[in-house]
């Protein structure tokens, strides 16, 4: 299959903390990647390195070519600064246009879509720190999906949401996958992964990498979360405070 992503060998170092290590794969296009692991294992990290915000320390990401968008975690805005939903949204495409060009059609109508896409187009004018958590979130969901770009990375999409949120940011997901576009999230809900067509589990280090039957075996478990995880019956249960359990 054609990669959408190729990582080499990425080792990426915070001056004396060990961030991401020894990671070496191949992601296939059109395909939904869920990546989890212990609380600091790397997650967010490998999005960002995914996305060119953060520079390896040694290793290669290469893209080819694929343009990719990114939704972090965090939804925390300052309220001093006077930004609408609309403009958020509209923010995506100054990648495309910069900061000086006026909006075209395919512009607008790109913006418009996302917006209805993750209902909130009533929204639209109102500030974005006034919004609810869920709210918030619909909104850079919806800027990730304005950009247009074949790799879509989400840091934790779903956590934390209500219920409206959740399902209609599940959804959009879905179809996104559906149309053919690269989706990879973090997550640290098992039920989630357990969604996705490929699994990366992570420790600071690779574990294992393939479909979630293969990676959600009691080996690699123990590999990615030690003696935080342990059998009880036929469940495997992970105690983790950060993640629901296996």
């Amino acid at each position: 299959m054609t990669a959408a992503v190729t990582i080499c060998d990425v080792h990426v170092d915070y001056g004396s903390v060990h961030a991401v290590g020894d990671l070496s794969l191949e992601i296939p296009q059109g395909a939904s990647v869920a990546v989890i692991g212990p609380n600091g294992s790397g997650k967010s990290t490998l999005l960002k390195v995914i996305a060119g915000v953060v520079e390896p320390t040694s290793g290669s990401v290469d893209t080819h070519d694929n343009d990719t968008a990114i939704v972090l975690q965090s939804t925390d805005v300052d309220k001093s600064v006077p930004i609408t939903v609309r403009d958020t949204v509209a923010m995506a495409r100054f990648q495309r246009l910069g900061l000086l060009r006026r909006f075209g059609r395919d512009d607008r109508e790109a913006i418009r879509t996302a917006l209805e896409r993750l209902d909130i187009a009533d929204l639209a004018g109102r500030q974005i720190h006034h919004l609810s958590g869920g709210q918030r979130q619909r909104v850079f969901v919806a800027q990730g999906l304005a950009q247009d770009a074949p790799v879509l990375l989400l840091d934790e999409p779903l956590t934390g949401l209500d219920v409206v949120s959740r399902t209609i940011i599940a959804g959009v997901l879905a179809d996104e996958h559906t149309a053919g576009r690269t989706i990879v999230t973090t997550t640290h809900n098992f039920a989630d992964a357990e969604q996705a067509d490929l699994v990366l589990l992570l420790a600071t280090r690779f574990v294992a990498f393939g479909t979630p039957d293969d990676v959600f075996t009691e080996e690699h478990l123990r590999k990615a979360f030690g003696g935080r995880f342990a059998r009880v019956g036929d469940t495997l249960v992970v105690d983790d405070p950060h993640h629901h359990h296996h």
